[in-house]
């Protein structure tokens, strides 16, 4: 395989126009369709730009390998929709990737890094959309290989849309000229803002559950479980990617970066420190919240409880009643039962005095019970 001329890496001088946030929370990205060439690379574009221009648009792998080595000052940007692992030989092949890199982009599921191999640097990030319909967050992941005159993306997920960025870079052709390192900086861009409606969609989750909260609804403990995950895997995407911002600006110097892109740099930095604050205060919103909602489960229990206490005291005295009365005339039923039973051997069926005795025996006992009762409070 002949070597071809490389560029030196370029720095970005001019200014990069922002998008400004703005419509619904989420605007669902297009659906990816890879359209494979005739060596059957998933490729969803590959093109060959000359001075920030489409000079060319290669079917195959091998056309743009052939593209890049015959024009002179030419910048190749191959995007591949979950390559297989022959694709992604090749191109380590050709552009000379380091295997372990290669590695990462074929396995996926990376935390965002930055690594620098030679001339090579490897960039993982990780982009989110939030989900209106479902009220969930989706997590795309995207890696990147920057050369001196090329640029490789790998998606594994819809998100995030570099077609969008591949247009709005082709729109500015001075941007593009730049180099690969504009495109870089405009993925990331693109990146941090596409956090901007997912932070949006989870403060009115959290606004939601604070009132489904004070509401009392059974539901809202398992909904604030599910949306700590859901804030706990976005900062797992957003923190680290300050650590490659970081990287990058640590070798401005060495590298000789342009000051105009350090400037745009510490741009998207700021972006993705507005992010990462907020939520971080989510997650220790909603520890907040689902402290208080367990707060007012129980206080609620114990009103529950309270009540049922209240109902089994109330329960007792009735039985305390009954059990008093019943006392009472179970004591003539049981003297006259005695002195019913007819015995011829009874002294007192026979004595003059017999009944009135049986039935002062029954008024005594019965009084004596009465007065002993209502002395305990049980009448």
């Amino acid at each position: 395989m002949s070597e071809r001329p490389r560029n030196p890496i370029r720095t970005l001088a001019g200014r990069v126009r922002r998008p400004t946030p703005s419509g619904p929370a989420h605007t669902p990205a297009p659906t990816v369709v890879p359209r494979r060439g005739r060596d059957g690379a998933s490729m969803v574009d590959s093109a060959i730009y000359v001075a920030g221009r489409r000079s060319a648009s290669p079917a195959t792998l091998s056309e743009t390998f052939r593209g890049l080595r015959e024009e002179t000052g030419a910048v190749g940007w191959i995007g591949l929709y979950r390559p297989n692992q022959d694709e992604l030989a090749a191109l380590a092949a050709e552009f000379d990737l380091h295997e372990l890199a290669v590695e990462d982009a074929i396995v996926a599921h990376q935390r965002p890094k930055l690594e620098r191999y030679g001339d090579t640097l490897f960039v993982v990030l990780r982009a989110a959309r939030y989900l209106d319909e479902s009220e969930e967050v989706e997590f795309g992941e995207v890696h990147l290989f920057v050369g001196s005159d090329f640029v490789i993306t790998v998606r594994h997920s819809e998100a995030p849309d570099l077609s969008a960025v591949r247009r709005r870079l082709e729109s500015d052709p001075e941007l593009l000229a730049r180099g690969p390192e504009a495109v870089l900086y405009a993925i990331l861009d693109r990146v941090v803002d596409g956090y901007v409606p997912v932070v949006r969609g989870l403060h009115n989750d959290i606004d939601e559950i604070e009132t489904e909260v004070f509401r009392g609804d059974p539901a809202v403990s398992r909904r604030i479980y599910e949306l700590s995950r859901e804030v706990i895997e976005f900062e797992r995407a957003v923190r680290p990617l300050a650590t490659v911002i970081q990287s990058l600006s640590a070798g401005f110097e060495k590298y000789g970066t342009d000051e105009e892109l350090r400037r745009y740099l510490r741009d998207v930095e700021d972006h993705l420190t507005q992010v990462r604050e907020q939520v971080e205060g989510f997650r220790h919103l909603l520890r907040d919240i689902l402290t208080v909602n367990a707060t007012l489960v129980a206080q609620k229990q114990n009103e529950e409880m309270k009540t049922l206490t209240e109902a089994s005291m109330d329960q007792n005295e009735e039985v305390k009643k009954i059990s008093a009365w019943a006392a009472i005339l179970f004591a003539p039923t049981l003297i006259g039962t005695v002195y019913g039973m007819n015995f011829d051997a009874m002294p007192e069926l026979h004595w003059q005095f017999g009944y009135p005795f049986a039935i002062g025996l029954m008024g005594l006992v019965s009084v004596t019970l009465y007065g002993i009762f209502k002395k305990r409070r049980w009448i």
